[in-house]
Formats: structure tokens, sequence, C-alpha cells
């Protein structure tokens, strides 16, 4: 994918803020391997990825409750703090081993850069892991802005999380994106007044086509057009 300054005008001044999980990078392999390791210290059977999928997008913990009760096991909730601790643990010094950024995404990242739009990312991942993967993966410096879920008093879905980020992006709220996979990003945008493109190939419990954002694209090559059509509305 190169850069078409005919078709790339748009983005001159723009803000683009993603979500990362699902929506930028893949992390689901490391995420599941880190679930499974946490599983297997507590003697109990490895997580159904199909099951839990749909849950990376409410964090570790919530991936941790459904897989404890897919295996029928009944834990304290002092117990899960535990476990959520040695998660992060794991995870943390595991989280870029598969996890990679979906087809086409640093290309959509250079070439929106390149033409003048600002980048964020908006995250429920802690704010700590998802600079480490973003680093790790090379994409950090991409971005003017990383909030995650502990950076601010509020997380999504409040839109003070993706407000916030489009300020600390030095970015105009009247000329902003939000780009993610799930129904809490998509209504965090709305609730912020800020038009959603919404990826289908992401982690949410929600068919895509029925997240309700502004446009859905398949794959980062749909994504300069995407951003067009809502900026040029």
């Amino acid at each position: 994918m190169q850069p078409d300054n005919k078709n790339t005008a748009h983005l001159e001044g723009a803000t683009l803020i993603f979500d990362l999980d699902g929506t930028l990078v893949d992390t689901a392999p490391d995420l599941f391997g880190t679930l499974n390791h946490v599983l297997d210290r507590d003697k109990l059977p490895t997580a159904a990825e199909d099951h839990i999928r749909p849950f990376i997008s409410f964090g570790a913990r919530r991936m941790i409750v459904e897989a404890l009760a897919l295996a029928g096991a009944e834990r304290s909730d002092e117990h899960i703090d535990t476990l959520l601790a040695v998660f992060l643990e794991h995870y943390a010094a595991n989280i870029a081993v598969k996890s990679a950024p979906y087809p086409n995404v640093t290309d959509v990242l250079a070439i929106s850069a390149q033409c003048g739009a600002k980048l964020g990312v908006c995250t429920n991942k802690r704010e700590r892991l998802a600079r480490r993967l973003l680093r790790e993966l090379e994409l950090h410096d991409d971005f003017e802005a990383i909030l995650g879920y502990d950076t601010l008093d509020v997380h999504k879905p409040d839109p003070r999380h993706l407000t916030e980020t489009i300020l600390r992006a030095g970015g105009n709220p009247e000329k902003a994106i939000m780009v993610g996979d799930s129904p809490t990003d998509v209504a965090t945008a709305k609730a912020a007044g800020i038009p959603v493109i919404a990826v289908s190939f992401g982690y949410s419990e929600v068919a895509p086509h029925e997240l309700g954002a502004d446009v859905l694209i398949h794959d980062y090559a749909e994504f300069i057009a995407a951003t067009r059509s809502l900026i040029e509305k």
C-alpha cells in the first residue's frame, strides 16, 4: 500500500484514535498462552479459545472469570486477584511472542502520519502493558498519545477516556475518528460524539455488523477510504 496524495488530503489535521487488542494487534495468542499458564498453575483444564475470545476486550480478570466458569471451578475474589497478579506478571514477560499487527496496519499508520494525521491509542489494557507491547512490535513511536485502563480515573466506555486521548495527541475532536472492535469502543465514540470505524476481525462478543459503527472494514486496505467517507461528510 502506497500513499496517494489525491486520496489522502483529508488526513491532514485529522486525529485517528485506535483501540489496541483486536483492532491494531492480534494479541489473542499470547493472551491465551498466559491464561492457560494461569489455569495450569491452578490445576485446571485449558480454556477453549472460541469460548473465551469474545471476553478479551473486557480484560484479563474477565477472561480468568469466564475460564473458571467454563471449568466449573469456584474461586474467591481474593483467589482471583492472586490469579490476576500471576497473569499480569507472565503476560508482561511474554507479551509479543506471537502477537502481531493486523495486515496493512503498519502501512496505514505510516501513511496517516505522513499525511499530517495525529495518532493515538485508547485502550482498556493497562498503560504499561500497552506501551510494552507497542515497543516490542516497533509501533510505539507512531503515536502521540497512548492512554490505558489506568492512565486516568476513568476508562472506556466513559467518553472522557477518548476525548483526553485526542487532546493529548494534540488533536481536534471535531476532526477525530475512533477505530475499534467492540461494543465498548462504539459506545465510547458515540458518547463522545466521535464517528467510529469498526474492524470485523477483532474480539467482539457482538457480530461486527451489529456493532452500530459508522463504517465497518474487513481489512486495513479499506481504512483510508473509510476515513475519507467520514471526514468528508
